[in-house]
């Protein structure tokens, strides 16, 4: 048994699924929800290339570095995004919560809150890592603000570190949030979880 396995999880808003090459017309008509490939700072596929990169998930899966989920909207019982932990460090025990996108109904919703509740649940307390990563572009505010939203700590920053799709050089702003703060940072969680929330609005994490 490897260490990373496929696993379902479940919560109240949303259910976390292995990724399977028949969830590609699903997620094609999510990601066009919102038309998320136009955000120039993110790499969401175009509808039309969710396929090409399903397998592009799955082959890093078989390669051990990448355990890829499509997310399910249980208040409608559609698949509304991807997310991942990839570049999985077994050795170490460490992964990054990552390459995530969601349709637009669903964002700033409490789905995505009980998503990264439920993976760095799964992360700390099945896998027992000792620290989660968080990765993303340095000018994507929106998303660094959710994800410090999170308790997560900025590590810092790496300098030209990708190149975009439409040539530009990505700053990937790196944070984690370490085994010792995994207490605290489920108590904020559970917290928002539980408090009265607006309707989903725009672009989130």
């Amino acid at each position: 048994m490897t260490w990373l396995e496929p696993v379902t999880l479940s919560g109240r808003h949303a259910r976390l699924e292995p990724l399977l090459p028949e969830h590609e017309a699903a997620l094609a008509a999510a990601t066009a929800d919102g038309e998320l490939w136009n955000l120039w700072y993110t790499t969401v596929p175009r509808a039309d290339a969710v396929g090409t990169e399903i397998e592009r998930r799955l082959g890093l899966q078989r390669a051990g570095s990448m355990l890829p989920f499509a997310v399910r909207d249980l208040a409608s019982g559609e698949l509304v995004g991807m997310t991942t932990y990839m570049n999985v460090d077994a050795s170490n025990r460490r992964v990054e919560i990552g390459s995530t996108w969601y349709a637009k109904r669903v964002q700033r919703s409490a789905l995505n809150t009980e998503c990264k509740l439920m993976l760095l649940r799964h992360a700390f307390e099945q896998l027992e890592c000792i620290a989660v990563e968080l990765r993303t572009h340095f000018m994507n505010r929106q998303s660094r603000n959710a994800i410090e939203r999170l308790g997560a700590k900025l590590d810092g920053v790496l300098r030209n570190h990708m190149l975009m799709p439409n040539g530009s050089m990505r700053d990937t702003a790196v944070y984690s949030i370490t085994a010792a703060e995994w207490p605290a940072v489920r108590a904020n969680l559970e917290w928002q979880l539980a408090r009265p929330r607006a309707m989903p609005g725009t672009q989130g994490a």
